[in-house]
Protein backbone atom coordinates (compact mmCIF):
# COMPACT_ATOMS: atom_id res chain seq x y z
CA UNK A 1 0.00 0.00 0.00
CA UNK A 2 1.13 3.72 -0.28
CA UNK A 3 0.31 7.19 0.29
CA UNK A 4 -1.27 9.04 -2.84
CA UNK A 5 -3.50 12.12 -2.78
CA UNK A 6 -7.07 11.44 -4.25
CA UNK A 7 -9.90 14.23 -5.16
CA UNK A 8 -13.19 13.70 -3.15
CA UNK A 9 -15.23 17.01 -4.07
CA UNK A 10 -14.61 20.21 -5.01
CA UNK A 11 -11.88 21.60 -3.18
CA UNK A 12 -11.81 18.82 -0.78
CA UNK A 13 -8.64 16.78 -1.95
CA UNK A 14 -6.79 14.06 0.59
CA UNK A 15 -4.18 12.00 0.99
CA UNK A 16 -5.47 8.29 1.25
CA UNK A 17 -3.62 4.72 1.61
CA UNK A 18 -4.17 2.87 -2.05
CA UNK A 19 -3.10 -0.33 -3.42
CA UNK A 20 0.07 -0.01 -4.71
CA UNK A 21 0.30 0.24 -8.76
CA UNK A 22 1.50 -2.71 -10.87
CA UNK A 23 2.92 -3.46 -14.49
CA UNK A 24 0.07 -3.89 -16.70
CA UNK A 25 1.24 -4.15 -20.33
CA UNK A 26 4.97 -5.04 -21.25
CA UNK A 27 5.87 -1.31 -21.75
CA UNK A 28 5.23 -0.09 -18.33
CA UNK A 29 7.36 0.99 -15.88
CA UNK A 30 6.92 1.67 -12.09
CA UNK A 31 8.11 4.90 -10.47
CA UNK A 32 9.13 5.55 -7.29
CA UNK A 33 8.00 9.17 -7.10
CA UNK A 34 10.83 11.45 -5.64
CA UNK A 35 9.63 15.09 -6.47
CA UNK A 36 6.04 16.22 -8.07
CA UNK A 37 4.35 19.51 -8.40
CA UNK A 38 1.14 21.14 -8.18
CA UNK A 39 0.41 22.65 -11.37
CA UNK A 40 -1.62 25.43 -12.12
CA UNK A 41 -4.28 23.20 -14.28
CA UNK A 42 -4.69 20.83 -11.31
CA UNK A 43 -6.72 23.98 -9.49
CA UNK A 44 -8.96 23.54 -12.42
CA UNK A 45 -9.69 20.01 -11.03
CA UNK A 46 -10.05 21.29 -7.69
CA UNK A 47 -12.45 23.99 -8.22
CA UNK A 48 -14.28 21.52 -10.39
CA UNK A 49 -14.85 22.98 -13.48
CA UNK A 50 -13.70 20.33 -15.15
CA UNK A 51 -15.54 17.32 -16.28
CA UNK A 52 -15.40 13.37 -15.71
CA UNK A 53 -13.18 13.44 -12.51
CA UNK A 54 -13.95 10.56 -10.04
CA UNK A 55 -14.11 10.53 -6.15
CA UNK A 56 -10.58 8.88 -5.83
CA UNK A 57 -9.10 9.72 -8.36
CA UNK A 58 -5.10 10.37 -7.78
CA UNK A 59 -4.15 14.09 -9.09
CA UNK A 60 -0.94 14.81 -10.15
CA UNK A 61 0.80 15.19 -13.66
CA UNK A 62 4.03 16.76 -12.95
CA UNK A 63 6.69 14.20 -11.44
CA UNK A 64 9.76 12.48 -11.91
CA UNK A 65 11.45 9.66 -9.14
CA UNK A 66 13.43 6.30 -9.88
CA UNK A 67 12.45 3.28 -11.87
CA UNK A 68 11.81 0.16 -9.79
CA UNK A 69 10.15 -2.13 -11.91
CA UNK A 70 9.67 -2.32 -15.70
CA UNK A 71 7.98 -4.56 -18.28
CA UNK A 72 9.73 -6.80 -20.16
CA UNK A 73 9.52 -4.46 -23.41
CA UNK A 74 10.42 -1.36 -21.29
CA UNK A 75 13.71 0.74 -22.37
CA UNK A 76 14.56 1.88 -19.18
CA UNK A 77 16.21 0.02 -16.45
CA UNK A 78 16.25 0.04 -12.44
CA UNK A 79 17.98 2.62 -10.67
CA UNK A 80 17.71 5.15 -13.68
CA UNK A 81 16.36 8.85 -12.52
CA UNK A 82 13.66 9.58 -15.30
CA UNK A 83 11.41 12.68 -15.52
CA UNK A 84 8.08 11.87 -17.07
CA UNK A 85 6.06 14.06 -19.66
CA UNK A 86 2.42 14.90 -18.69
CA UNK A 87 1.12 13.63 -22.04
CA UNK A 88 1.29 9.94 -22.61
CA UNK A 89 2.00 8.45 -25.99
CA UNK A 90 2.34 5.32 -27.92
CA UNK A 91 4.96 6.71 -29.88
CA UNK A 92 3.79 4.49 -33.00
CA UNK A 93 0.40 6.48 -34.62
CA UNK A 94 0.32 8.80 -36.89
CA UNK A 95 0.42 12.22 -34.87
CA UNK A 96 3.11 10.57 -32.65
CA UNK A 97 5.14 10.07 -35.72
CA UNK A 98 4.55 13.70 -36.83
CA UNK A 99 5.87 14.34 -33.23
CA UNK A 100 2.14 15.23 -31.99
CA UNK A 101 2.41 13.46 -28.85
CA UNK A 102 -0.37 15.21 -27.02
CA UNK A 103 -2.91 14.05 -30.23
CA UNK A 104 -1.61 10.35 -29.42
CA UNK A 105 -4.46 8.18 -31.08
CA UNK A 106 -3.88 4.93 -28.67
CA UNK A 107 -3.57 6.31 -25.22
CA UNK A 108 -6.88 7.20 -23.98
CA UNK A 109 -8.65 3.90 -23.76
CA UNK A 110 -11.58 3.39 -26.59
CA UNK A 111 -14.02 2.91 -23.90
CA UNK A 112 -13.23 6.66 -22.59
CA UNK A 113 -12.83 8.02 -26.07
CA UNK A 114 -16.55 8.60 -26.59
CA UNK A 115 -16.72 11.47 -24.00
CA UNK A 116 -14.43 13.84 -25.34
CA UNK A 117 -15.00 13.22 -29.07
CA UNK A 118 -18.51 14.47 -28.30
CA UNK A 119 -17.40 17.46 -26.67
CA UNK A 120 -14.24 17.97 -29.22
CA UNK A 121 -15.03 16.13 -32.40
CA UNK A 122 -12.04 13.69 -31.91
CA UNK A 123 -11.04 11.47 -28.95
CA UNK A 124 -8.75 13.13 -26.64
CA UNK A 125 -5.28 11.43 -25.89
CA UNK A 126 -4.46 10.53 -22.06
CA UNK A 127 -2.74 12.49 -19.68
CA UNK A 128 -1.38 11.81 -16.15
CA UNK A 129 -3.82 12.34 -13.23
CA UNK A 130 -6.76 14.68 -14.94
CA UNK A 131 -9.82 13.58 -16.20
CA UNK A 132 -11.30 10.60 -17.40
CA UNK A 133 -11.81 12.46 -20.66
CA UNK A 134 -7.85 11.84 -20.59
CA UNK A 135 -8.12 8.75 -20.05
CA UNK A 136 -8.46 8.32 -16.21
CA UNK A 137 -4.83 6.99 -15.21
CA UNK A 138 -3.44 7.86 -11.75
CA UNK A 139 -1.64 10.31 -11.49
CA UNK A 140 2.01 11.41 -9.88
CA UNK A 141 1.32 12.56 -6.38
CA UNK A 142 1.92 9.50 -4.82
CA UNK A 143 4.97 7.39 -3.84
CA UNK A 144 4.46 5.19 -6.82
CA UNK A 145 3.00 5.77 -10.46
CA UNK A 146 2.44 3.08 -13.36
CA UNK A 147 3.92 4.66 -16.46
CA UNK A 148 2.20 3.03 -20.07
CA UNK A 149 4.30 3.38 -22.84
CA UNK A 150 7.48 4.32 -20.81
CA UNK A 151 10.25 3.14 -24.10
CA UNK A 152 8.58 6.56 -25.46
CA UNK A 153 7.75 9.01 -22.24
CA UNK A 154 10.29 9.39 -19.51
CA UNK A 155 13.68 11.12 -20.22
CA UNK A 156 16.77 9.82 -18.20
CA UNK A 157 18.60 12.30 -16.54
CA UNK A 158 22.00 12.98 -14.92
CA UNK A 159 22.15 12.23 -11.21
CA UNK A 160 24.40 15.89 -11.25
CA UNK A 161 21.04 17.84 -11.77
CA UNK A 162 19.11 17.75 -8.88
CA UNK A 163 15.14 17.08 -8.83
CA UNK A 164 14.28 21.05 -8.56
CA UNK A 165 16.27 21.51 -12.06
CA UNK A 166 14.99 18.90 -14.10
CA UNK A 167 11.36 18.34 -12.55
CA UNK A 168 9.69 20.98 -14.89
CA UNK A 169 10.40 19.40 -17.88
CA UNK A 170 7.25 17.22 -17.03
CA UNK A 171 5.25 19.92 -18.06
CA UNK A 172 5.53 23.78 -17.52
CA UNK A 173 8.98 24.27 -19.23
CA UNK A 174 8.13 22.53 -22.22
CA UNK A 175 4.29 24.24 -22.19
CA UNK A 176 5.90 27.78 -21.79
CA UNK A 177 8.66 26.87 -24.60
CA UNK A 178 6.08 25.48 -26.81
CA UNK A 179 3.42 28.67 -26.18
CA UNK A 180 6.50 31.23 -26.93
CA UNK A 181 7.21 28.72 -30.29
CA UNK A 182 3.57 28.80 -31.33
CA UNK A 183 3.61 32.70 -31.29
CA UNK A 184 6.46 32.25 -34.41
CA UNK A 185 8.62 34.95 -32.22
CA UNK A 186 10.75 37.14 -34.55
CA UNK A 187 13.75 39.35 -34.02
CA UNK A 188 13.01 42.73 -32.81
CA UNK A 189 9.51 41.56 -32.00
CA UNK A 190 7.14 42.63 -28.70
CA UNK A 191 5.64 40.16 -27.16
CA UNK A 192 2.74 40.21 -24.44
CA UNK A 193 2.19 37.38 -21.66
CA UNK A 194 -0.83 37.10 -19.95
CA UNK A 195 -0.32 35.21 -16.81
CA UNK A 196 2.57 35.23 -14.82
CA UNK A 197 1.92 31.84 -13.13
CA UNK A 198 5.13 29.01 -13.85
CA UNK A 199 4.13 28.33 -17.23
CA UNK A 200 3.36 32.35 -18.44
CA UNK A 201 6.85 32.87 -16.48
CA UNK A 202 8.83 30.09 -18.52
CA UNK A 203 6.94 31.52 -21.62
CA UNK A 204 8.20 34.81 -21.10
CA UNK A 205 11.95 33.32 -20.31
CA UNK A 206 11.37 31.50 -23.46
CA UNK A 207 10.25 34.37 -25.79
CA UNK A 208 13.24 36.05 -24.68
CA UNK A 209 15.82 32.98 -25.00
CA UNK A 210 14.14 33.32 -29.12
CA UNK A 211 15.34 36.65 -29.61
CA UNK A 212 11.99 38.55 -28.51
CA UNK A 213 13.24 42.43 -28.12
CA UNK A 214 10.93 43.41 -25.65
CA UNK A 215 8.41 41.34 -23.33
CA UNK A 216 5.32 42.91 -21.73
CA UNK A 217 4.09 40.63 -18.77
CA UNK A 218 0.53 40.88 -18.17
CA UNK A 219 -0.78 40.10 -14.42
CA UNK A 220 -2.07 41.83 -11.12
CA UNK A 221 -0.15 39.61 -8.05
CA UNK A 222 3.24 41.63 -7.36
CA UNK A 223 5.15 39.11 -6.69
CA UNK A 224 4.76 37.33 -9.45
CA UNK A 225 5.06 40.78 -11.61
CA UNK A 226 8.23 40.79 -10.03
CA UNK A 227 9.85 37.34 -10.71
CA UNK A 228 8.70 38.51 -14.36
CA UNK A 229 10.79 41.91 -13.75
CA UNK A 230 13.78 39.75 -12.85
CA UNK A 231 12.94 37.91 -15.82
CA UNK A 232 13.45 41.08 -17.90
CA UNK A 233 10.23 41.87 -18.61
CA UNK A 234 8.48 45.06 -18.42
CA UNK A 235 5.27 44.34 -16.78
CA UNK A 236 1.61 45.60 -16.64
CA UNK A 237 -0.61 45.71 -13.38
CA UNK A 238 -4.48 45.06 -15.58
CA UNK A 239 -5.92 45.99 -11.83
CA UNK A 240 -4.61 49.70 -11.78
CA UNK A 241 -3.99 50.07 -15.88
CA UNK A 242 -5.73 49.93 -19.15
CA UNK A 243 -4.10 47.21 -20.52
CA UNK A 244 -4.72 47.57 -24.46
CA UNK A 245 -3.87 51.18 -24.20
CA UNK A 246 -0.54 50.71 -22.34
CA UNK A 247 0.41 47.84 -24.77
CA UNK A 248 -0.02 50.58 -27.90
CA UNK A 249 2.05 53.00 -25.72
CA UNK A 250 4.91 50.22 -25.04
CA UNK A 251 4.72 49.10 -28.87
CA UNK A 252 4.94 52.25 -30.56
CA UNK A 253 1.32 52.70 -31.57
CA UNK A 254 1.44 50.00 -33.75
CA UNK A 255 0.14 46.64 -30.99
CA UNK A 256 2.39 43.58 -29.98
CA UNK A 257 3.53 41.44 -32.71
CA UNK A 258 2.61 37.90 -30.64
CA UNK A 259 0.38 37.41 -27.93
CA UNK A 260 0.87 34.34 -25.69
CA UNK A 261 -2.49 33.62 -23.28
CA UNK A 262 -0.68 31.40 -20.06
CA UNK A 263 -4.47 32.10 -18.04
CA UNK A 264 -6.86 29.91 -19.53
CA UNK A 265 -10.20 29.01 -18.70
CA UNK A 266 -10.12 30.74 -15.03
CA UNK A 267 -9.13 34.83 -15.82
CA UNK A 268 -9.90 37.13 -13.23
CA UNK A 269 -11.12 40.84 -14.32
CA UNK A 270 -14.01 42.86 -14.21
CA UNK A 271 -15.19 43.59 -17.77
CA UNK A 272 -19.36 42.61 -17.62
CA UNK A 273 -18.94 39.34 -20.29
CA UNK A 274 -16.35 38.00 -17.73
CA UNK A 275 -18.52 38.68 -14.42
CA UNK A 276 -21.13 37.07 -16.01
CA UNK A 277 -19.04 33.69 -17.11
CA UNK A 278 -17.80 33.46 -13.58
CA UNK A 279 -21.16 33.62 -12.72
CA UNK A 280 -21.93 30.21 -15.32
CA UNK A 281 -19.04 28.55 -14.10
CA UNK A 282 -20.16 28.24 -10.95
CA UNK A 283 -23.62 27.29 -11.25
CA UNK A 284 -21.91 24.64 -14.00
CA UNK A 285 -23.11 25.72 -17.41
CA UNK A 286 -19.92 25.04 -18.90
CA UNK A 287 -18.56 28.85 -20.06
CA UNK A 288 -14.89 29.13 -20.35
CA UNK A 289 -13.34 32.33 -18.70
CA UNK A 290 -11.85 33.49 -21.40
CA UNK A 291 -11.39 37.27 -20.74
CA UNK A 292 -7.47 37.47 -21.03
CA UNK A 293 -8.01 35.39 -24.85
CA UNK A 294 -9.99 37.98 -25.61
CA UNK A 295 -8.30 40.69 -24.30
CA UNK A 296 -4.95 39.92 -25.98
CA UNK A 297 -7.43 39.14 -29.64
CA UNK A 298 -7.70 42.80 -29.26
CA UNK A 299 -4.40 43.79 -28.33
CA UNK A 300 -2.02 41.98 -30.57
CA UNK A 301 -1.61 43.91 -34.09
CA UNK A 302 -3.33 43.14 -37.26
CA UNK A 303 -1.37 40.46 -38.59
CA UNK A 304 0.28 39.20 -35.74
CA UNK A 305 0.15 35.96 -33.70
CA UNK A 306 -1.81 34.14 -30.76
CA UNK A 307 -0.58 31.20 -28.65
CA UNK A 308 -2.76 29.83 -26.13
CA UNK A 309 -0.83 27.43 -23.51
CA UNK A 310 -3.42 27.83 -21.07
CA UNK A 311 -6.36 25.60 -20.72
CA UNK A 312 -9.79 25.64 -21.87
CA UNK A 313 -12.14 22.83 -21.62
CA UNK A 314 -15.64 23.77 -22.93
CA UNK A 315 -17.72 26.55 -24.82
CA UNK A 316 -16.58 30.88 -24.18
CA UNK A 317 -19.43 33.49 -25.20
CA UNK A 318 -18.70 36.27 -26.73
CA UNK A 319 -15.63 35.37 -28.34
CA UNK A 320 -13.86 37.96 -30.85
CA UNK A 321 -14.38 36.02 -33.69
CA UNK A 322 -14.36 39.11 -36.04
CA UNK A 323 -11.52 40.61 -34.79
CA UNK A 324 -9.59 37.31 -35.47
CA UNK A 325 -10.77 37.43 -38.88
CA UNK A 326 -10.69 40.71 -39.84
CA UNK A 327 -7.12 41.49 -38.67
CA UNK A 328 -5.58 38.60 -40.35
CA UNK A 329 -4.41 36.83 -37.23
CA UNK A 330 -2.19 33.28 -36.41
CA UNK A 331 -3.86 31.35 -33.80
CA UNK A 332 -2.07 28.66 -32.38
CA UNK A 333 -2.58 26.36 -29.12
CA UNK A 334 -2.99 22.96 -27.91
CA UNK A 335 -2.06 20.32 -25.15
CA UNK A 336 2.18 20.74 -25.28
CA UNK A 337 3.84 17.95 -27.31
CA UNK A 338 6.50 16.99 -24.34
CA UNK A 339 8.50 14.77 -25.20
CA UNK A 340 9.23 16.74 -28.96
CA UNK A 341 10.98 18.69 -26.52
CA UNK A 342 12.82 17.31 -23.28
CA UNK A 343 15.86 16.38 -25.13
CA UNK A 344 16.71 20.21 -26.09
CA UNK A 345 15.72 21.69 -22.98
CA UNK A 346 17.58 19.45 -20.76
CA UNK A 347 20.87 20.89 -22.85
CA UNK A 348 19.69 24.23 -22.29
CA UNK A 349 19.12 23.39 -18.36
CA UNK A 350 22.58 22.26 -18.27
CA UNK A 351 24.31 24.61 -19.99
CA UNK A 352 22.77 27.68 -17.94
CA UNK A 353 20.51 28.72 -20.68
CA UNK A 354 17.47 28.68 -18.82
CA UNK A 355 16.66 28.53 -15.12
CA UNK A 356 14.14 26.18 -13.57
CA UNK A 357 14.04 26.87 -10.54
CA UNK A 358 13.30 30.41 -9.02
CA UNK A 359 9.89 30.09 -9.29
CA UNK A 360 9.79 27.38 -6.49
CA UNK A 361 8.78 29.00 -3.53
CA UNK A 362 7.63 26.07 -1.23
CA UNK A 363 8.18 22.31 -0.70
CA UNK A 364 5.97 20.57 1.38
CA UNK A 365 5.59 16.77 2.31
CA UNK A 366 3.28 14.66 0.20
CA UNK A 367 0.94 14.18 3.49
CA UNK A 368 0.31 18.11 3.36
CA UNK A 369 -0.66 18.48 -0.32
CA UNK A 370 -3.93 19.30 0.69
CA UNK A 371 -3.02 22.18 2.39
CA UNK A 372 -0.49 23.06 -0.53
CA UNK A 373 -3.54 22.92 -2.95
CA UNK A 374 -5.87 25.60 -0.80
CA UNK A 375 -2.60 27.92 -0.21
CA UNK A 376 -1.40 27.80 -3.81
CA UNK A 377 -5.30 28.73 -4.79
CA UNK A 378 -5.37 31.12 -1.98
CA UNK A 379 -2.40 32.65 -1.59
CA UNK A 380 -1.63 32.84 -5.16
CA UNK A 381 1.08 35.85 -4.99
CA UNK A 382 3.69 33.97 -2.78
CA UNK A 383 2.74 30.31 -3.69
CA UNK A 384 4.53 30.48 -7.39
CA UNK A 385 4.89 27.16 -7.65
CA UNK A 386 4.51 24.18 -4.58
CA UNK A 387 7.26 20.83 -5.01
CA UNK A 388 6.00 17.78 -3.06
CA UNK A 389 8.33 15.44 -1.80
CA UNK A 390 6.93 11.90 -0.57
CA UNK A 391 9.35 10.92 1.92
CA UNK A 392 9.97 14.29 3.50
CA UNK A 393 8.69 14.73 7.10
CA UNK A 394 5.38 16.31 7.83
CA UNK A 395 6.50 19.91 9.34
CA UNK A 396 9.76 20.12 6.76
CA UNK A 397 9.31 22.61 3.88
CA UNK A 398 12.60 22.41 2.29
Amino acid sequence: MMKALTWHGTHDVRVDTVDDPEIINPRDAIIKVTSTAICGSDLHLYDGVIPAIRPGDILGHEFMGEVVETGKDSTLTKGQRVVVPFTISCGGCFHCKMQQYSCCDNSNPAEKQDMSATLYGHPMSALFGYSHLTGGYSGGQAEYVRVPFSDVGPIVVPDHLDDDRVLFLSDILPTGWMGAENADIQPDDTVAVWGCGPVGLFAIQSALVMGASKVIAIDHYPNRLALARQLGAEVIDFRGTDVREALMEMSGGIGVDAVIDAVGMEAHGFAPDNVIDIAKQKIGMGADRAAALKQAILAVRPGGRVSIPGVYGGMTDKFPLGAMMEKALQVRGGQTHVQRYTKDLLEKIEDGTLDTTFLISHRLPLEDAARGYKCFREEQDSWTKVVLKPGMELGQTK
